[in-house]
């Protein structure tokens, strides 16, 4: 088993990559911290990893006091934090400017800050904050969730803005962190089959699968496959890279 006596913390953990992160972690033998606002669907997730040891933490990414409780939560627990899967993502999408009917409308303070508070200073809160226990060990992974909408996506300025962001952070704290024996990598998904993307229009997820190659949305697991292989041993040698799971999509970018 990859994650055999590993302890895993997962935020986001409540539904879609995040749960199936977690399953797949649980079945690989890892002690898991799940993660997430949402606390039955935490309860959901701790059901399906019942193979597992897990504890559950409600909070939120946004807030230290909350973040801090989760990786004291894995201390307290288990003794030690080896892997985060920095999972946690919104989105409130928008154009950034238009005029309408003769007046000009923006995207609203308050979408940018949302999605750049969850998505960005989330993914820097708790790397930061897991990274203390890690050092301390002079062992870690920590596996951030970007996308390709980080190259940039209509009507997504503050979530391409957020995910770009998470690229950059990724690469800093790789560089900051391979003397500890911290590796920190990115995952950069494509459309993949979760709550969000099931409230897209038909006529909209018509379009997004043409630019796809394999003609199809990912899976949750095959994504969760990927966080597994960056937060594994077996990706000892890898760190500052960002692997784009997007059937293709990006290929020709």
């Amino acid at each position: 088993m990859l994650f055999e006596n590993k302890v895993a913390l997962i935020t986001g953990a409540g539904q879609g990559i995040g749960r199936a992160t977690a399953v797949r972690f649980a079945r690989e033998g890892a002690n898991l911290v799940l993660f997430d606002v949402d606390e039955a669907g935490l309860a959901e997730t701790q059901t399906a990893c019942e193979e597992a040891e897990s504890v559950i933490v409600t909070g939120s990414v946004t807030s230290r006091e909350d973040v801090q409780n989760a990786v004291d939560t894995a201390v307290n627990t288990y003794g030690r934090l080896d892997i985060l899967i920095n999972n946690a993502g919104i989105t409130r999408d928008g154009l950034t400017a238009r005029i309408k009917e003769g007046e000009a409308r923006f995207m609203s303070d308050e979408k940018w800050d949302a999605v750049l508070e969850v998505n960005l200073k989330g993914t820097w809160l708790c790397s930061q904050i897991a990274s203390i226990p890690m050092i301390r060990q002079k062992y870690g992974r920590i596996v951030n969730t970007s996308s390709v909408s980080a190259l940039g996506n209509f009507g997504q300025a503050n979530y391409a803005a957020s995910k770009a962001g998470v690229i950059g952070l990724t690469k800093t704290l790789a560089l900051e962190w391979a003397r500890y024996g911290i590796a920190v990598n990115a995952v950069a998904p494509g459309g993949t089959k979760t709550r969000m993307t099931a409230a897209i229009p038909e006529p909209i997820m018509a379009g997004l699968l043409k630019k796809i190659p394999y003609g199809r949305l990912a899976e949750p697991e095959e994504i969760a496959a990927v966080h597994a292989f960056l937060a594994s041993d077996e990706a000892s040698y890898i760190t500052g890279q960002v692997i784009f799971a997007d059937g293709g999509q990006t290929t020709g970018a």
